[in-house]
């Protein structure tokens, strides 16, 4: 018995290094990429320091005496996690991390199975039977028109270029030098690497990456309009959002040079946002109230009853959410590191803690906890986790977690009614106030000592927030005001110009036959003869 234990051990190290082992050294030409210079050994004596530097680090000191330590320490960690090029050897670059590119490989997958079987499925149980199809379609077709565009020019929009606010078109369009590169095949290599971005993996797999969450974010507004929106309608609003306001405001906080990056030197728009809190969950949710206000209520709604027709769909689809979540939140350490770690065990803690605070509420309001309720608050703890998890302590997790399930429970209870609107599967009143707490007490618990990236890449910020210069919930309700500004008056505009074309509404007689056999001329459910 002990050396069958003994043997697996090997086999689980043996195939740990085979994972974390690293290509042969490549050299690319040096257009394709640009150097790390945090990480690089220095080829001549050091430059003066910035001044901004040393006065943000003296008053840093002034608070924390380890400051510097701690700031020495964390850009250790990100140089060897970054396995800086040896230049002794004669190395323009470093080779990629094996275990890091299949982590994210892995990842990517996890986030696309988040929309479809995952939201659609979700989303799909919740309406009426004679609109399932419609609702599945919602999801999936994102899939196909999201990635075509994805690959002609969003990526480009969204990371390309320098400017604060999009990217451009001057980079990237066609995925040019993205997954596959002429370019490189002279240094016997073919497969790009940004230094920008992600210096360990291949740069086709970060935008794969950074796709599946370009894919599910339209997806999400699907719930505020379903039942009754025109599948026309649908598309064309939700391309004209993506390309209009999701692209730039993911340039804005992810891109090269975006207004709210911190690792690219942003100090006084610094805002943190470690996996979408605002750039999917609050934009798509107030995508969703526009929606809602913009197309009216559906027929009968609130006087007659409109149960869910198959909660078994809702919850195998919140299961695969939940498992999905992983990916999407310990995928965006970009790495198979223990910033992911943190990540994956913040998300967990924080789904489980609304999971059990939602059903708990409804148990003492109403008298019964609902298995609706459970899954609703789960998805509820993931939503606010998001933007948090990567920066924040694991009690700190829970409490967030539990919080987002009460309050969630009550917006979509009693917000909702109270203002009047029809968020049929409550996009907004997860997602959106879901996503503006996460955002707001990221800020509130944010730990500026849990993410090495930050002193790593932004010093100066690093000392501003230990010295107690730099607002970071006040930065944060920035991040969360000028998304609502984007996304609210983009949508209303938006919605205007689909409504006075294609249109947005079915007529009562559709809407009362449903979406499956109006739009699409199926049904998801026969009865037997």
């Amino acid at each position: 018995m002990f050396r069958s234990v003994l043997c697996a051990c090997a086999a689980i190290l043996l195939l740990g290094g085979v994972l974390r082992a690293e290509e042969p050294t490549l050299t690319p030409p040096p257009a394709v990429t640009t150097a790390v210079a945090a990480v690089e050994p220095a080829a001549e004596p050091a430059a003066a320091e910035d001044p901004a530097l040393v006065e943000a680090r003296t008053a840093a000191l002034a608070v924390d005496p380890l400051a510097q330590a701690k700031a020495t320490a964390a850009a250790g960690w990100f140089g060897t996690y970054t396995t800086a090029p040896d230049k002794s050897k004669g190395e323009d670059y470093s080779p990629i991390n094996n275990g890091d590119n299949a982590w994210l490989i892995v990842a990517s997958a996890l986030v696309l199975l988040m929309t479809a079987p995952g939201l659609a499925l979700f989303y799909g149980g919740l309406v009426r039977r004679k609109n399932v199809l419609g609702t599945l379609m919602h999801s999936f077709v994102h899939m196909g028109v999201v990635s075509v565009i994805w690959c002609t020019f969003g990526f480009a929009v969204a990371f390309g270029g320098a400017n604060a606010f999009w990217g451009g078109l001057s980079d990237f369009v066609m995925l040019k030098d993205v997954a596959w590169s002429a370019g490189w095949l002279e240094s016997g290599s073919r497969f790009p690497i940004s230094y920008d971005y992600a210096p360990t993996i291949n740069f086709g797999i970060f935008c794969m990456f950074q796709l599946m969450f370009a894919i599910i974010t339209p997806a999400l507004i699907c719930g505020a309009y379903a039942e009754r929106i025109k599948f026309s309608g649908m598309l064309l609003f939700n391309t004209l959002w993506l390309v209009l306001i999701y692209l730039p405001l993911a340039h804005m906080v992810w891109g090269k040079a975006g207004l709210f990056n911190w690792g690219f030197g942003a100090v006084e728009w610094a805002a943190f946002d470690f996996a979408g809190g605002t750039v999917v969950h609050i934009s798509s949710g107030v995508a969703a109230l526009m929606c809602a206000i913009f197309l009216g209520k559906r027929k009968g709604f609130p006087n007659k009853p409109m149960p869910p027709h198959s909660l078994v769909l809702s919850f195998i689809g919140a299961a695969m959410l939940w498992v999905g979540w992983f990916g999407f939140n310990a995928g965006s350490a970009l790495g198979a590191n223990g910033l992911a770690v943190l990540a994956f065990v913040n998300t967990h803690i924080a789904a489980a803690a609304a999971a059990i605070t939602w059903p708990l509420a409804e148990w003492l309001i109403r008298g019964k906890p609902t298995m609706l309720g459970a899954i609703s608050g789960a998805v509820a703890g993931l939503v606010a986790i998001t933007p948090a998890c990567g920066f924040v302590q694991p009690g700190s997790a829970l409490i967030i977690g539990a919080i987002a399930g009460a309050l969630c429970f009550a917006s979509t209870s009693y917000l909702k009614r109270a203002l009047g609107y029809d968020d049929a599967l409550d996009a907004f009143g997860v997602h959106g106030v879901g996503g503006i707490f996460g955002a707001i007490a990221t800020g509130i618990f944010f730990s500026p000592d849990a993410n090495p990236n930050i002193p790593a890449l932004n010093q100066i910020l690093y000392y501003k927030i230990i010295s107690g210069d730099h607002p970071v919930v006040f930065n944060q309700i920035k991040a969360v005001v000028v998304t609502v500004l984007l996304s609210g008056v983009g949508s209303a505009v938006l919605l205007t110009i689909v409504k006075y074309t294609v249109g947005l509404r079915v007529t009562d007689e559709d809407e009362d036959r449903g979406l499956d056999l109006t739009q699409h001329g199926e049904e998801g459910y026969h009865d037997a003869a």
